[in-house]
C-alpha cells in the first residue's frame, strides 16, 4: 500500500510539473508571437503588445483555480453532475449554430468581446465524463458494439453539430479520446476496427463535399501547387521551422510571426516555437507533453475504482491527441485543422477546459473516486490472510479509515 501511495504522489507532481511549465512556456510564446503582429498593427501601441499576454495569464489564473479545486474535492459531485453538464453541452452547441459570432467563416464562439465561450470545448469534455460513467456502471456494455451503442450516438450527434459550426478539429479529437475511452473499457479491437472504417468514410465524405476542406487537403497533399493559397500557411510553417535550425533564432526574433504566418499566438505557435528556439525548443514540448502522458496513464493505472480509471485515461488520451494533431499538423505530417497547442496556444476555452481536466486526472491521483456512497451496512466480511473475519467498521476522522472492529451500532463510511 505504501508503495502504491508513493506511486500515485510521484505522478501526481509529475502532472503538475509538466501542465505548469507548459503554461509558463506557452505565455512566453502567446506574448512573443503575438507582439510583433500587435505592434505593427492599426494601433501600433505599445499598449497592444501585451494584449493577448494579459488575458493568457488572466486565465491562466482562473484555469488554475478550477484545477485546484477540481483537485482537491471528491469525483462524486462531478459524476452526479454528468447528465446536467451534457445537457448544457448540447444545448450550447445549438445555440451557437443561430446566435454564435462568425469568425473567418467559422461559428464557433458564443459571446464577444471579453468573454467568449466555445462550445464544442465543453462539449468534449462532456462527452469524455459521460462515457466514464457510462462503462463504468455497466463494465459489459464495452463487449459488443450494442452495449456502448448509446455512447456511440450521443458522440455521433454531439459530433454533427461540431461539425456544422464548423470545427473539424475538435470533432477529430472528441473522435480520438471516444475511442481511447472504449479501449481502456475493454472493447473488442474488431468491433474498434469497423467503427473506425465508417467514421474514416465519413471523414473523407465530409472533406470533400467542403470546398475549404477539399482545399486543405490538396494543400496537405501538395503544399507547391498552391504555395500562395490552401498550401499558404504549411509552406510558412515549414520555412519558420527549416529557419529556427538546431538552437533557433532566439525568442523574439522570429520573421514569420510578422504577417507571414497566419494564426501565429494561437494554431501555429508551435512554428514560431521551432523558428526561435529550433529542435531543442520543439523536442522540450514533446518532452513535456511525454511526461504528461506517461503520468496520466499510470494514474489511470493506479485508481482506485472503473470510474476514476476511465475518466483518467480518457482525459489523458483527450489532451495528448489533441497535442499530437496540432504539432503534426504544423510539421507537415497532416491537414490543418484549426487545433490549439494544449497550454501553450492562445484560446481561453482551450485552456480552462484543459486545466479543468487536469485537475480532475489529480484528483484521481490523489485516490479520488466516483463511487457513490451506499446505505450504511452491519457487518463485513473481509479476506485477509486466507482466513475470513466478521468486521464491524465506524466513523473515522481523518476520512481515510478502513474497516476495523468495532462495538454494535458502528456505520461504514465511504472513502472520498
Amino acid at each position: 500500500m505504501k508503495k502504491r501511495v508513493a506511486q500515485q504522489s510521484t505522478e501526481y507532481n509529475m502532472m503538475l510539473t509538466a501542465t505548469l511549465c507548459l503554461l509558463a512556456f506557452g505565455a512566453v510564446m502567446v506574448f512573443s508571437a503575438s507582439s510583433t503582429t500587435q505592434v505593427l498593427g492599426a494601433d501600433g501601441s505599445l499598449s497592444q503588445s501585451t494584449f493577448f499576454l494579459k488575458r493568457t495569464l488572466m486565465f491562466g489564473a482562473v484555469g488554475l483555480i478550477f484545477m485546484h479545486l477540481a483537485a482537491r474535492h471528491g469525483l462524486t459531485a462531478v459524476r452526479r453532475l454528468t447528465p446536467a453538464i451534457v445537457a448544457i453541452a448540447f444545448l450550447l452547441l445549438v445555440a451557437v449554430l443561430g446566435i454564435g459570432t462568425n469568425v473567418n467563416g467559422a461559428s464557433r464562439w458564443i459571446g464577444s468581446g471579453f468573454i467568449q465561450i466555445q462550445p464544442s470545448e465543453i462539449a468534449k469534455l462532456a462527452l469524455v465524463l459521460y462515457g466514464a460513467h457510462l462503462l463504468a456502471e455497466r463494465p459489459k456494455r464495452a463487449t459488443s458494439i450494442q452495449g456502448f451503442l448509446p455512447y456511440l450516438l450521443v458522440t455521433g450527434l454531439a459530433c454533427m453539430l461540431m461539425m456544422a459550426e464548423p470545427d473539424l478539429g475538435t470533432t477529430m479529437v472528441t473522435v480520438f479520446a471516444v475511442t481511447a475511452m472504449l479501449v481502456a473499457a475493454g472493447a473488442r479491437l474488431r468491433d474498434l476496427a469497423l467503427i473506425a472504417g465508417v467514421i474514416g468514410f465519413l471523414v473523407l465524405v465530409m472533406i470533400l463535399i467542403e470546398p475549404y476542406r477539399r482545399e486543405r487537403l490538396i494543400g496537405f497533399l501538395n503544399p507547391g501547387a498552391d504555395a500562395g493559397g490552401s498550401g499558404f500557411q504549411a509552406a510558412q510553417a515549414k520555412i519558420a521551422l527549416g529557419s529556427g535550425g538546431f538552437g533557433g533564432v532566439g525568442i523574439g526574433d522570429g520573421v514569420q510571426k510578422a504577417f507571414y504566418l497566419p494564426e501565429a499566438h494561437t494554431d501555429m505557435i508551435a512554428a514560431v516555437i521551432g523558428e526561435e528556439l529550433g529542435f531543442l525548443g520543439i523536442a522540450g514540448i514533446v518532452g513535456l507533453f511525454g511526461m504528461f502522458g506517461f503520468a496520466g496513464f499510470r494514474i489511470a493505472q493506479n485508481a482506485k475504482d472503473r470510474y476514476a480509471k476511465l475518466l483518467a485515461a480518457g482525459l489523458t488520451a483527450m489532451i495528448l491527441v489533441q497535442a499530437v494533431i496540432n504539432l503534426y499538423a504544423v510539421m507537415g505530417l497532416a491537414p490543418l485543422t484549426g487545433v490549439p497547442l494544449p497550454f501553450v496556444s492562445y484560446g481561453n476555452s482551450s485552456l480552462l477546459v484543459s486545466l479543468i481536466c487536469v485537475g480532475l486526472i489529480l484528483n484521481v491521483a490523489r485516490g479520488g473516486t466516483g463511487t457513490v456512497a451506499s446505505k450504511p451496512t452491519g457487518k463485513l466480511r473481509v479476506l485477509n490472510g486466507g482466513r475470513h473475519r466478521e468486521t464491524q467498521s465506524r466513523h473515522s476522522r481523518g476520512g481515510n479509515g478502513g474497516a476495523r472492529r468495532a462495538g454494535h451500532g458502528g456505520r461504514r463510511r465511504a472513502s472520498r
